[in-house]
């Protein structure tokens, strides 16, 4: 256990200044408070609040935070309480401790919307100060560390909970030394077998290639002296976890990696950063596509430096990152690094590209913002997915016209671009040009593509963008803007029904009148009612009953009566007309029949579908004969017939080659589409067939012309509507 005056000398050995006083006072405290507490290795407890402090002193932070690190237990753990530790330590270090208490017990590895719940309090104790999450990092970095002690099933759920939580939170605030040893453990408790395949091959590979790695260093160190520039420059191999990723995600074999060993050049300058990538080239071929400019635009994180590829010495392939000491430390140590270096003589020119105050890092506002979007009132799953997604992503950086940064995760498409501009954009975008060109919705953005937005007022996101949006932001945008384009359907179907029924009776739609009675329907406002009548889950008529308007079962039964038997041509005026239907229209089309335009068709209110369209001869009605209220007079509008709708006709044929091309080449050539086909041998006959098909056509007329054309085949034994 490390001694008293050595937790001391570790800060003071960075920082001169620190309250040596308040160190050995946490220390005593905690020591006290958490006694002959033991943890599952047997050991002292206080063992590990001390080694929690001790990896912050790596990170080289103030007294504050190594005090509160010592001290971080003993209100959840011990009899001290909150009160107490303000009154001995101040209200600085009272005030991390508390957020560390108010975050020790939360499970993020439960279901959904418990763990959306936990995170959300992680985050919003975190985004107060930033020294809570380095504390919490710490501490969850030394758990991993003495997990082999814990339960075999708890242990699984704690390297669960780190890989998808704390190590990618670790890695979008910069940490990424951190971060790498969290997966790295993470990765040996979940998948062992793979681990240990993976770490015996690099230690194959470190072995054979030892001399070429020491000689590129060598030769590199050698090649920048001469030229003016002294470097530190080593080699290493990527971490197991990292290898298995990058197999996963190129779906290549351990074999097949070419670039397993990395190179870092630490400069003194960003002038000698970009020197001594000019020097790299000329002494060692650039492998084309594989260089990236982080230093004059950083990632989210922070991070910079300038990567590239060569083909080394021996053909080996080589990836280099070239940066400064201070670059370094902020790709090591992230957001601990800015607090120690934002006053250090220099950071001018080694922050210049952050444009931000040095106390504040890009990877700090990113939590705050993330922090921001808790109060939009989204549900805790869309919440949950937001959050994974920000945490796990490599980016692109694209540009908008006016030269505004937009920074993506990769993958990311023209939806995400006009999302992360404002969400107005995305609602209202038609179309894009990448580069001044034209580009389709769906093209993947790469680094440096200008991007220009085209907007129409009119414009509704179409449910469909969901499964094209990388960013949460976007996927969250989108998803609202269809339950409120859904929701104003279901109402606008929802008054459409009333009037009618009330036009029925001889009344005029009075909204003042309508409304009057929504109190007796138990909805907050007209909007409800109108949607809830939409949806089928309420009827017009419950609407006219609550309104004091009486409608009694004779007429409702002549209501259907009438419905059944009016004549297929025409638009009555009391009928609801249907202009055209989609998947996500609050009228559907019943599948197990279809209904095209031509035909007579009435509408069944189905609760939470909306209004479900059946044709008249439909056997499926039979099942509502005793339901009048659910029957919906419709018709379909004159302008429908400009898009196809869906109707199922069941067709017979002879057990022949060539029998099912006859049947698919009638319906192309007469402008038909196969939406759903189902083929089945006839019990009994082996040499029919029965075909289930459901054709997309225009009209009635349309399909009747497609199953004549089908009967006029020899292979084809009978043609007939399905009525379901």
């Amino acid at each position: 256990m490390m001694r008293q005056y050595e937790l001391v000398e570790l800060v003071t050995k960075y920082d001169p200044d620190a309250n040596e006083d308040l160190l050995n006072r946490a220390y005593v405290y905690a020591m006290k408070a958490h006694g002959n507490q033991k943890r599952a290795s047997g050991e002292a407890y206080f063992n590990h609040p001390l080694e929690v402090a001790a990896i912050l002193t790596e990170m080289k932070l103030d007294d504050a935070t190594i005090a509160a690190a010592l001290l971080h237990d003993t209100v959840e753990d011990t009899e001290a309480t909150q009160q107490e530790i303000e009154e001995k330590f101040g209200p600085e270090i009272a005030s991390l401790v508390d957020g560390l208490t108010k975050i020790a017990k939360l499970d993020l590895v439960t279901k959904e919307a418990t763990q959306a719940e936990n995170l959300r309090k992680l985050l919003l104790a975190m985004s107060k100060d930033v020294r809570v999450l380095l504390v919490k990092l710490a501490d969850r970095l030394h758990n991993m560390r003495t997990l082999h002690h814990v339960k075999p099933e708890k242990r699984l759920r704690i390297a669960q909970e780190t890989m998808d939580i704390y190590a990618p939170l670790a890695g979008r605030m910069g940490m990424q030394t951190v971060r790498d040893e969290l997966e790295d453990i993470a990765f040996k408790v979940l998948n062992p077998e793979v681990d240990r395949i993976i770490t015996e091959r690099l230690k194959t590979l470190h072995e054979e290639s030892g001399d070429v790695l020491r000689e590129i260093e060598q030769a590199l160190t050698a090649k920048l002296g001469e030229n003016g520039i002294k470097a530190e420059v080593y080699g290493r191999e990527k971490r197991p976890y990292s290898i298995w990723r990058k197999m996963e995600r190129k779906l290549l074999s351990l074999g097949q990696l070419s670039d397993i060993f990395g190179f870092r050049v630490i400069v003194g300058t960003v002038d000698q950063c970009y020197r001594s990538l000019g020097i790299v080239h000329r002494t060692w071929r650039a492998v084309p596509g594989r260089f990236k400019d982080y230093i004059s635009t950083p990632k989210q994180n922070d991070y910079r430096s300038l990567h590239t590829t060569v083909i080394g010495p021996h053909h080996m392939r080589v990836e280099m990152q070239i940066r400064t000491r201070l670059m370094h430390e902020i790709a090591e140590r992230g957001v601990a690094a800015h607090a120690l270096y934002k006053d250090a003589p220099d950071a001018k020119e080694a922050l210049d590209g952050f444009r931000q105050p040095a106390a504040e890092s890009n990877a700090y506002r990113w939590l705050r913002h993330l922090v921001e979007m808790l109060q939009e009132g989204e549900s805790p799953k869309e919440f949950l997915e937001h959050t994974k997604l920000e945490l796990f992503h490599d980016q692109v950086f694209c540009f908008t016209p006016k030269g505004q940064l937009i920074a993506l995760p990769k993958g990311a498409t023209p939806i995400d671009f006009a999302y992360a501009v404002h969400t107005s954009v995305g609602d209202s975008c038609v179309g894009c040009k990448v580069n001044g060109r034209h580009a389709p919705l769906v093209t993947e953005l790469e680094n440096g593509d200008e991007v220009e937005i085209i907007r129409s007022d009119a414009q509704v996101p179409p449910a469909a963008w969901e499964g094209l949006a990388v960013t949460g932001k976007a996927r969250a945008a989108i998803r609202r803007a269809t339950r409120v384009a859904v929701r104003k359907q279901y109402a606008g179907l929802g008054r459409e029904i009333v009037e009618k029924l009330l036009a029925k009776q001889g009344m005029d739609y009075v909204e003042k009148e309508v409304a009057a009675a929504i109190p007796r329907l138990g909805h907050k406002n007209l909007d409800d009612t109108l949607a809830a009548v939409g949806r089928g889950e309420q009827t017009g008529l419950d609407v006219l009953r609550a309104m004091g308007v009486t409608v009694d079962d004779a007429q409702l039964r002549e209501s259907r009566r009438k419905m059944a038997s009016r004549k297929t041509e025409g638009n009555d005026e009391l009928s609801i007309p249907v202009r055209g239907v989609t998947r996500t229209t609050a009228l559907k089309i019943n599948p197990g029949t279809g209904a095209v335009p031509g035909e007579r068709i009435v509408g069944i209110a189905t609760p939470g579908e909306g209004i479900m369209i059946y044709p008249i001869f439909a056997k499926a009605l039979e099942q509502f004969d005793n339901h009048p209220e659910r029957w919906v007079d419709l018709a379909w509008d004159a302008t429908a017939n400009d898009q196809l709708f869906p109707a199922r006709i069941a067709v017979t044929i002879l057990n022949e080659v060539g029998s099912l091309a006859q049947v698919t080449q009638v319906i192309g050539e007469q402008g038909g589409n196969i939406d759903a086909l189902r083929m089945q041998a006839r019990e009994g006959a082996r040499d029919f067939f029965d075909l289930d098909i459901t054709v997309e056509v225009h009209d009635l007329k349309h399909l009747n012309h497609i199953m004549a054309g089908l009967r006029t085949k020899a292979l084809v034994s009978d043609v007939t509507r399905v009525t379901g």
